[in-house]
């Protein structure tokens, strides 16, 4: 059995996050989930913490039972020839990636890692983009999270956060 990296921004986690999150963890006897831009919060396209986040993605696999992950924050590197490294610094051991970002994949490729290149699961639906969308549009967006993330949101007050962060 391997131990899996899986990256992503997850503003916010959201389902298709988690499909995927289910499915390697069939795979990997243990998961590295690697937060990506964890420096970054209260703009439109971060508009969550890393510590929102955190919780987000936490309270979604507890209430799933998975248990067998550990959450690492990344903050970006900017400095693309240092990023894989950087991310190993900041990880626990893992030997495969699954990613989606073009980018990411080839970096790790490169880095020397078995990289699995995943389709994301209805990405029409399931983007923290389109989400961020419909928060401040006013439109339905809570079936498109787990239920843990859409409690995260209101305990935070996010919806008003991303309408404040539209309205300048």
């Amino acid at each position: 059995m391997m131990r899996a990296l899986f990256l992503g921004r997850f503003q916010p986690f959201h389902c298709g996050h988690l499909k995927m999150i289910r499915d390697i963890a069939k795979d990997a006897e243990y998961l590295v989930i690697a937060m990506g831009s964890a420096q970054y919060s209260h703009t439109l396209e971060n508009p969550f913490t890393a510590g929102e986040r955190y919780t987000m993605i936490s309270r979604s696999l507890s209430n799933e039972g998975i248990e067998n992950y550990h959450i690492v924050t990344i903050e970006d590197l900017h400095r693309y020839a240092a990023w894989v490294a950087h991310v190993v610094s900041q990880s626990p051991k893992f030997d495969c990636v699954y990613a989606h970002n073009p980018l990411s994949i080839r970096l790790f490729k490169e880095g020397g890692f078995q990289v699995v290149e995943l389709d994301l699961f209805e990405p029409e639906r399931y983007s923290g983009t389109e989400i961020r969308r419909r928060i401040m549009e006013g439109e339905e967006w809570r079936n498109l999270v787990p239920g843990e993330v859409a409690i995260v949101i209101d305990e935070i007050n996010g919806e008003k956060r991303l309408l404040d962060l539209a309205s300048k």
